[in-house]
Parts: C-alpha cells; sequence; structure tokens
C-alpha cells in the first residue's frame, strides 16, 4: 500500500515541481539581466550547459530520429524560440501579462492540430477557442476605442512563445515515434541556436563573459542543472498523471508567478485583467478534456 501511494504521489510533485520552477525562474534571469548578463546571452549559457551536461547521456537516442528528423529539426526551432522568447519576456514584462499571454497557449492547440493532425473540433473545442479568445480581450481591453492588443515587445514576445510553445507541443505528439530524449536534446539545442544569431549581432557579447565574476558562472550552472532535472520532472510526470489533472496541476504555475511577482516585483494584476485571466485559466481547464475525447 505505501509503495502504491507513492508511485501516485511522484508524479504529482514531479508536476508541481515543475511548475514552481516555471512560475519562479523569471527572478533569476532578471537578476543576471541586472548583473550584465543579458536575457540572450544567459538562456544561450544555459541551455548550452544544459546540452554539455545532457549529451553525453542522451546522445545515443539521437539515432531514432531518421524516420522523422524534419519533425525533429522543427521542434529544434520552435523550442528554441520558446524558450529564448519567454526569457526575453519575463525580464522585461509584467509577468502576470506575460504568461497569461503565453497560457492562451490552448487556443493555439487547438488550431494547429486541427491544421497539423487533423484532428476535427468538438464543441469543447469551440468553447477553448471562445473563451481564450474573450479573456485575452478583457485583459487587454484599452481605453480610447484602441484594439486590445499587446501593450509593448515583452507581451507581444508572450503571446508569440505561447503559439510556439504549442506548435513544439503539437509536432512532438505528431512525432511520437521520437524517444523522449531525443526531443531533450533537441529542446536543449534549440535554446542554445536560437539566441545565437542575436549575440552574433553584438562582438563584444562574448568577450564580456570573460569578466563574470565566479557567483554569476554559478548562477548559470544551477540554472542549467534546473532544467535538466525539470525537463525529466514533467516528462515523468505527464508519463504517469492523466492530462485532465496535469493541467490542473501544472496552472500552478500562474499562482507561484502571482505571489513572486507581488513579493519580489512589486507587480500586481487589476479586477478586469483577473477577470480576463480567469477567462484563460478556464480555457486551459477545459482544454484538458480535449485529450481526453481525442480531440486535442
Amino acid at each position: 500500500m505505501q509503495s502504491d501511494n507513492k508511485n501516485a504521489v511522484l508524479p504529482i510533485f514531479a508536476l508541481l515541481t515543475s511548475a514552481v520552477f516555471w512560475g519562479a525562474i523569471w527572478y533569476p534571469y532578471r537578476w543576471l539581466n541586472e548583473m550584465g548578463v543579458s536575457g540572450v546571452m544567459s538562456t544561450f549559457v544555459t541551455y548550452g550547459m544544459a546540452l554539455m551536461v545532457g549529451f553525453p547521456f542522451y546522445y545515443r537516442h539521437l539515432k531514432y530520429i531518421s524516420n522523422a528528423k524534419w519533425i525533429w529539426l522543427a521542434i529544434v526551432v520552435s523550442s528554441g524560440w520558446t524558450n529564448t522568447g519567454y526569457v526575453l519576456a519575463v525580464i522585461h514584462g509584467e509577468i502576470m501579462r506575460v504568461l497569461l499571454l503565453f497560457y492562451l497557449a490552448p487556443l493555439w492547440t487547438v488550431l494547429f492540430s486541427r491544421w497539423i493532425l487533423g484532428e476535427k473540433l468538438c464543441r469543447t473545442g469551440y468553447l477553448v477557442i471562445v473563451l481564450s479568445l474573450l479573456g485575452a480581450m478583457v485583459m487587454l481591453w484599452q481605453a480610447g476605442g484602441r484594439l486590445p492588443l499587446p501593450a509593448n515587445a515583452a507581451e507581444w514576445l508572450g503571446l508569440s512563445v505561447g503559439m510556439s510553445f504549442a506548435f513544439t507541443n503539437v509536432l512532438i505528439r505528431k512525432a511520437d515515434n521520437v524517444s523522449i530524449e531525443a526531443k531533450s536534446i533537441g529542446i536543449w539545442i534549440g535554446g542554445t541556436l536560437a539566441p545565437l544569431p542575436l549575440l552574433l549581432m553584438q562582438p563584444s557579447a562574448f568577450s564580456a563573459l570573460a569578466g563574470l565574476a565566479l557567483p554569476i558562472w554559478g548562477i548559470l550552472f544551477v540554472i542549467a542543472l534546473a532544467m535538466i532535472g525539470i525537463t525529466l520532472c514533467i516528462q515523468y510526470g505527464l508519463m504517469r498523471v492523466a492530462a485532465n489533472r496535469a493541467i490542473v496541476i501544472l496552472l500552478f504555475e500562474l499562482v507561484v508567478a502571482a505571489i513572486s511577482a507581488y513579493l519580489l516585483a512589486g507587480e500586481s494584476l487589476s479586477g478586469r485583467e483577473w477577470l480576463g485571466a480567469a477567462m484563460i485559466m478556464t480555457a486551459s481547464l477545459f482544454s484538458a478534456h480535449l485529450e481526453h475525447k481525442g480531440q486535442q
């Protein structure tokens, strides 16, 4: 009986750990930015370190991508933009507004699943679309009759990385014959390569690394190790927890983000923004039923 309880608790704990990590990771990245390590550079370094640590253990699995190499490459590109854009958005934007725009991902998942996987929409799918769009409009509503659009570059990034996150997830489902380990390597490669073009446009960016203090390198390495651990945690959890329960657990990220943003950055949402947030979160919860019906 104890063993059964342990087996039931560990996956939930793994998902909660992932949610806490992604809800709080904005703070060390902001701190690094204040210390002179830009979001682009910190993304490059942390994912590069994760790749160097994880590659020796996982590289054997790359031989299994031959039957889906183009999908795997698409995962590399889309996940790379997701992770790079996410870091930049949470550094420069209001945490909760950025994350709520990111959590429009179920809306994009429904549409991408229809396009890429050929899945038909059911009533729940249409409900997810309507609730997500209404929630976004309420949250982004602007006085003076202006269109309810993201207010700055960080919010546009939050919206775009939500789209790329959904696109990545649909691609991962399509490449069901590619192992989790090979997909993990692809995600780390994407996170390393995506920032590179921006860094190459700044010739002094790499020379600045030589002057970083040892504690900063230590923080970068800790984040890299956490990236590896969280990748394994979320995969372990999703393999053992039903999709509808997993969605509810992962939404805990928004709770962590709201608390940490209030305590550490003095940020909070207005009543109208909370209403939009509730609609977006409800759409996310409804999206859990799509996979149960084979429609997501």
